[in-house]
């Protein structure tokens, strides 16, 4: 893929009067696994969302693989929003099965694979598998989609931290090397090992926009110390 997976020039959101995102200006390479970290509030969700085409920008602009949101830049995205949206009838294989005939780039039998590793029966029904197991099927979704740009809304944040590592483990494993993967999550000591860069959002402004090998190089710090001293209470 030629260019950045995703850039923005200018975003800024209003909900009603209320800034989420000010002037947000960012280019985010591919190849890459990218934390997007910030407090409550801060403006992650918004930014997913504007990336995926599902809200509209206030001002400024933005580019996936060089479209404009639109029909061509949703075909390249794969989207893990942060709340359940599976219908609770369906069995895990269903699910499977309903997005194999709807998106051309997804792989069933990868699919099928990280089910099984992740240790998720296929005959379960939704509405019977706790929270944490509904986010496996959900990851197991996104994760298998020959996607550009995956844009994970905290892909970790419901399961119990025998499975994070798991799960961070079949991110790593199911993305292709030209494809950028961009992770929202609070749980910053979790997901670091994992991130060759990071973004810092703080009331909807960009704080800062690193790599992470030249934060411990410089700083000497990791980015879990580093977001304590710039977001202390």
């Amino acid at each position: 893929m030629n260019g950045p997976a995703f850039e923005c020039r200018g975003l800024t959101k209003y909900f009603a009067r209320n800034p989420a995102l000010l002037d947000i200006n960012i280019t985010l390479p591919a190849g890459k696994i990218i934390g997007l970290l910030g407090p409550n509030g801060s403006g992650k969700t918004t930014l997913i969302k504007l990336a995926c085409g599902l809200l509209t920008p206030t001002e400024g602009r933005i580019r996936v693989c060089g479209h404009e949101p639109g029909i061509e830049s949703k075909a390249l995205v794969s989207y893990l929003p942060e709340r359940t949206y599976l219908p609770e009838w369906m069995t895990a294989i269903d699910c499977l099965r309903y997005f194999r005939d709807f998106y051309a780039d997804f792989d069933y039998a990868r699919a099928v694979s990280m089910l099984q590793s992740l240790q998720v029966p296929a005959d379960a029904v939704m509405k019977t598998l706790s929270k944490g197991t509904k986010e496996k099927v959900q990851l197991v979704l996104v994760m298998s989609r020959r996607a550009r740009l995956y844009l994970l809304d905290e892909p970790i944040g419901g399961v119990d931290p025998a499975a994070r590592e798991y799960i961070l483990e079949t991110i790593l494993k199911n993305y292709s090397e030209d494809s950028t993967v961009l992770i929202s999550t609070h749980l910053i000591a979790d997901v670091e090992k994992v991130l060759d860069e990071f973004i810092f959002l703080q009331n909807g402004q960009l704080v800062s926009y690193a790599s992470t090998d030249s934060l411990r190089e410089d700083l000497g710090k990791s980015i879990d110390q580093y977001f304590r001293e710039v977001f202390r209470c």
